[in-house]
């Protein structure tokens, strides 16, 4: 099975790139699915962000107020630091068993779509890396767009990552996604081909 690792800044489009690539055949392991599920009422990484950051992160009904706690952790690096702290190593265990499965069920190729690939060091499960990207003035512009925050908020969302031009750096593979839908989609393919 050839484990492919798909990041890419915020807004950038890795969603559409992702979604693509499941219709194409791909078995894709989603480490935002994952942190969310965990991080539901009674879920472990429910607790242990409870744990850390008080009831004060809870909303009425119990579940996590995950507004409320992005405005703290983007706000604070250590607090964001000591967030990824506690997800990071739950989302790895859940990614990997997932992997499994796959690898069990023969799939030809596992596409682990991980926004923080490289800062959480996923990239070493992976036999190569792609990463999306689109200039950062329209991840600017999507960002605000998207979430309905100020050009503050979404400044700090996107210097909360990995600069893209690093992430591009580091990666085996590129996808431009400043273009029209059927370009990207053109460019995708030809990666997806590479590996048949």
């Amino acid at each position: 099975m050839r484990v492919i690792g798909l990041t890419g800044g915020i807004a950038s489009g890795k969603s559409t790139v992702s979604a693509w690539l499941r219709q194409w055949g791909a078995h894709i392991v989603d480490a935002d699915a994952i942190s969310r599920e965990t991080t539901k009422k009674g879920g472990q990484g429910y607790l242990a962000v409870k744990a850390r950051f008080g009831q004060d992160m809870l909303r009425p009904d119990g579940e996590l107020d995950r507004r409320k706690l992005g405005g703290i952790v983007f706000a604070d690096e250590g607090k964001r630091r000591e967030l990824e702290g506690i997800l990071h190593p739950i989302v790895i265990e859940e990614t990997k068993r997932e992997m499994e499965l796959a690898r069990a069920q023969g799939c030809a190729v596992c596409v682990l779509d991980v926004p923080l690939l490289f800062e959480s060091g996923m990239e070493r499960l992976c036999d190569e890396t792609w990463v999306v990207y689109v200039p950062r003035q329209e991840q600017l512009r999507r960002v605000m767009a998207r979430d309905g925050l100020t050009e503050q908020q979404a400044q700090a969302r996107i210097d909360s990552q990995m600069p893209l031009s690093e992430k591009l750096a580091r990666a085996d593979r590129a996808v431009d996604n400043s273009g029209s839908m059927e370009r990207t989609r053109e460019q995708l393919r030809a990666l997806w081909e590479e590996l048949a």
